[in-house]
């Protein structure tokens, strides 16, 4: 199991570290990749093409302004792609708009403005359907977060 991140600015490093940190939890082996829809339309072509032969099942694709880079990208493959919305002016909004706006046919799975993290999640989701083992974890990881959550907060907050 697989999973290409893809974003289209070194600026974005930061941004996307969420996804790479959440694979990095569940044992999924994942690449990075700074790549431009507008920029280096061909070396992307090239590197989808790379990711397929290579056997990776999805790709998570960050972006901001325009954000085309997811859409560009699941035009190009059929791959499930994830895009995060990358805030870069009016509070991610833009970019936000940009992905989830897919034309029919053509559709980008999205989370929220810099939820790289989530993004992430929403890879493993998709992989454990064809993996028991990675089910399993994840079933574990939400049984300790709901531990760990009632533990932080069963003595109730002070205001």
């Amino acid at each position: 199991m697989k999973v290409a991140i893809i974003f289209g600015s070194k600026s974005d490093t930061e941004k996307m570290r969420g996804a790479a940190n959440c694979l990095k939890e569940f044992g999924i082996e994942y690449s990075a990749h700074v790549l431009s829809a507008h920029r280096v339309p061909e070396k992307l072509e090239e590197t989808l093409e790379k990711l397929e032969v290579e056997g990776y099942d999805v790709i998570i694709a960050g972006a901001g302004l325009a954000a085309h880079l997811p859409g560009v990208i699941a035009s190009k493959t059929t791959l499930p792609v994830i895009g995060v919305p990358i805030e870069a002016a009016f509070n991610g909004m833009d970019a936000l708009l940009s992905i989830v706006q897919m034309p029919k046919s053509i559709p980008v799975a999205t989370v929220g403005v810099n939820n790289s993290y989530n993004a992430g999640m929403l890879a493993v989701q998709m992989l454990s359907l064809k993996s028991p083992e990675l089910k399993e974890k994840l079933r574990n990881f939400r049984k300790d977060m709901k531990a760990k959550f009632i533990a932080d907060n069963e003595s109730g907050v002070e205001l």
